[in-house]
C-alpha cells in the first residue's frame, strides 16, 4: 500500500495543481505527526529537483515587486517556461495574521496554466522568507517549474536570508536615487547579483537613468561577492515590460557565467548548507517552547526581563540551563 508521502509525490511529479498545494501544505503544518510524512516526502522528491533557475527578489514595500514579477513571468511562460512564484507576506506581530493578496496582485500570472502562485506567510520567521520557503522549492522543482522566483517581504534580514537559497539574487530600487542612496544598506548592494531599477517608464525615466549612474557608482565601493561576476545596474519597467528581456538575458548569462566557472554547484552546495542550519535553527526554537520544563519557568523570566528584574543573557542562560539537563 502506498504510503500518503507516495501518493503526493507521484502527484507532484505529473504536475498535478491541487496536489502540489497539498503537498507544500504538508511541509507548511507544524503539527508532529505530518513531519515524518514531510520528510518521506521531500526525499521522494529531491531526485527530481536542481535543474530550475532559483531567482530571489527583494525590494522596498512599494517599488513594484508583483507588477514586475507578473510582467516577467507572463514573458517566460510565453517563451516555453514553467515558472512558479513563492510570494511571502509578512505575518503581524500583533494578529498574527496575513493579507496573503499576492494572487489578487498577479491576478494575470494566477491564471496562467505554465505559472504557479503560492502566498505564504512568513510567520514571524526572520528574514522576510517563509519557514519552509526550501521546502516548497523542492517540490515546485518536482513538478517541473523550471524557473522559481521567491519574492521576500523585504525588510530587516531579509537580503542575506533569501541570498543563500538562491540562485540569482536581484534588488529593485526606485528612481529618484539622491539622498536615498544614503539609507541603502551597503550589504544589499554588496549580495546583490543584479540591480534594476524599476518603474523607469514615463515621467520617471531621467530620474531612472541619473539612479543607474549613482547606483553604478556605489557599486564601485563594494568587493563583488564572485570574483567570476561583476554586478550591474539597469532601467525595467514591471508596467509596461520595458528592459524586460535585458534582464532575463542577464540573469541566464550569471547563470552561464557561474556554471563556466564551477561556482554554481558550489552555490548549490552552500544552499543545502544554509538549508540544514536553518533547520537545526527552526528545531531548537521549536523545541524550547514544546519543552515542559521550559513552559513552567518562561513566563515568570520573562516577566522578570521584560520588568528589568532580570538582565535578559542571564534570563537566556536559565531557560538553556533546563534544555541542557534534559
Amino acid at each position: 500500500m502506498k504510503t500518503k508521502a507516495e501518493d503526493l509525490a507521484n502527484g507532484v511529479k505529473k504536475g498535478d495543481r491541487a496536489i502540489i498545494g497539498q503537498a507544500i501544505t504538508l511541509v507548511e503544518s507544524s503539527l508532529v505527526e505530518d513531519q515524518q510524512a514531510a520528510h518521506s516526502l521531500l526525499e521522494e522528491l529531491l531526485p527530481h529537483t536542481g535543474n530550475a533557475h532559483r531567482i530571489g527578489i527583494t525590494g522596498a514595500p512599494g517599488v513594484g515587486k508583483s507588477t514586475l514579477i507578473e510582467s516577467l513571468g507572463s514573458q517566460l511562460t510565453d517563451s516555453g517556461h514553467r515558472v512558479a512564484v513563492l510570494a511571502v507576506d509578512p505575518t503581524s506581530t500583533i494578529t498574527k495574521g496575513s493579507i496573503l493578496g499576492d494572487k489578487t496582485r498577479m491576478s494575470k500570472l494566477a491564471n496562467d496554466p505554465s505559472a504557479f502562485i503560492r502566498p505564504s506567510p512568513s510567520a514571524g520567521t526572520l528574514g522576510g522568507v517563509a519557514r519552509t520557503t526550501r521546502e516548497t522549492m523542492v517540490i515546485l522543482e518536482a513538478a517541473g517549474y523550471d524557473v522559481v522566483i521567491v519574492e521576500t517581504v523585504g525588510v530587516g534580514q531579509s537580503e542575506t536570508e533569501i541570498a543563500s537559497m538562491v540562485d540569482t539574487f536581484l534588488t529593485l530600487l526606485l528612481p529618484g536615487a539622491g539622498d536615498e542612496l544614503q539609507g541603502i544598506k551597503k550589504g544589499v548592494l554588496e549580495l546583490a547579483d543584479l540591480i534594476a531599477v524599476n518603474k523607469a517608464d514615463g515621467d520617471n525615466l531621467s530620474r531612472a537613468r541619473n539612479s543607474v549612474n549613482d547606483y553604478t557608482m556605489a557599486l564601485r565601493l563594494t568587493r563583488p561577492i564572485n570574483k567570476n561576476w561583476e554586478p550591474h545596474v539597469m532601467m525595467v519597467s514591471g508596467l509596461t515590460g520595458e528592459g524586460l528581456e535585458d534582464l532575463w538575458f542577464a540573469i541566464t548569462k550569471h547563470r552561464q557565467v557561474l556554471t563556466e566557472s564551477g561556482d554554481w554547484e558550489k552555490k548549490r552546495s552552500d544552499q543545502r548548507l544554509s538549508w540544514m542550519w536553518s533547520a537545526i535553527e527552526n528545531h531548537v526554537i521549536s523545541g524550547i517552547h514544546g519543552h515542559l520544563e521550559v513552559m513552567q519557568i518562561l513566563e515568570k523570566i520573562e516577566h522578570e526581563v521584560s520588568s528589568g528584574v532580570m538582565n535578559p543573557r542571564r534570563g537566556a542562560e536559565e531557560i538553556l540551563k533546563v534544555l541542557e539537563k534534559s
